[in-house]
């Protein structure tokens, strides 16, 4: 009998599901067993294929734009947010809609919302096209939030009135390529307003914190998580920044190139937040038909975050 080659996993903790996944989901689920199906979601509810896939068997259907729903049947807004526009078009339509926005997304809303009631002009960090920067930018009128991705965009940015700007970022970028773009925006403009409490949210800080605790002694790292999401795309560059010299983002445990990590002796594990935790345990039990290993919790936050569901599923 041939023996396995011995490996160390590092468990990163916290990883997988955040409270506002978690909520969106339920969301869906609570909204089925309310009212049957089909219920529509505009856009995937979380970034994970697995998630979705199981929605879907339940009867979700999910589509791209509202055009695309009936007026009625109930739909639900994803966990990203959407633009004013989106909510108006479904109250005109006299339809039924949830909005399973994460608290924490809306949060942003409502600030760049005050500052452009202060006369400001917004400056918002984040990725083009990701449906969470599309559905900040599109609380304010066309113009009134200027997109910035990187720190040589801030050089580039033409405003209204220097001295009239503040600033709020997408919900799941990487901490410290933000901390970087922030310097960037107030040396060049001094008078730039920052938000109350940084707008990166507590989820996706601690999951980049675990990483960076787990990468320096990792021969590899393996995040759990899918292409589009923006949050485990973070994940997989704060861990080549911090020490791994392998990182691999996989979908599921069948998508791990082993090749890739033929003669490794440690590999750290995480998930990004719209992950199952489901999918990491698959990832393990990979790990466990190849090697004798040993698994170490590697733990740098604990988080107990809950958030309610919208008042309309509370009274079903």
């Amino acid at each position: 009998m041939t023996t396995k080659p011995a490996l160390t996993l590092y468990l990163a903790a916290p990883r997988g599901f955040c409270a506002g996944v978690d909520r969106a989901i339920k969301i869906v689920e609570m909204a089925l067993e309310k009212w049957g199906a089909p219920v529509y979601v505009r856009h995937e509810i979380v970034h994970n294929k697995f998630v979705v896939d199981g929605l879907r068997e339940k009867g979700a259907v999910f589509v791209e734009e509202l055009e695309e729903c009936p007026d009625d049947r109930p739909v639900i807004f994803s966990a990203h947010g959407v633009p004013k526009s989106v909510p108006a078009a479904a109250q005109a339509r006299e339809m039924v809609f949830v909005d399973a926005t994460c608290p924490l997304v809306s949060k942003v809303h409502i600030e760049a919302q005050r500052h452009a009631e202060a006369g400001l002009q917004m400056i918002m960090i984040g990725h083009k096209g990701h449906p969470e920067t599309v559905g900040t930018m599109g609380q304010l009128p066309e113009g009134e939030v200027l997109l910035v991705e990187t720190v040589a965009d801030v050089a580039d940015v033409t405003v209204r009135d220097p001295e009239r700007l503040a600033f709020v970022t997408q919900t799941t970028l990487s901490v410290d390529d933000t901390k970087d773009i922030v310097a960037a925006l107030q040396a060049r403009f001094p008078a730039i307003i920052g938000p109350h409490k940084e707008d990166i949210c507590y989820a996706t800080t601690n999951r980049q914190e675990a990483v960076k605790a787990v990468a320096p002694k990792s021969d590899a790292l393996l995040v759990v998580g899918a292409p589009n999401s923006s949050n485990s795309r973070r994940l997989v560059e704060v861990g080549a920044k911090n020490g791994c010299s392998y990182a691999q983002l996989v979908q599921r445990a069948e998508n791990i190139d082993w090749r890739a990590l033929d003669g490794i002796r440690s590999v750290a594990i995480t998930a990004g937040a719209s992950a199952p935790e489901l999918l990491v345990n698959e990832v393990i039990d990979a790990f466990r038909a190849r090697y004798d290993v040993t698994v170490e919790l590697v733990e740098t936050a604990v988080e107990k975050v809950e958030f309610k569901v919208p008042r309309v599923l509370r009274s079903a």
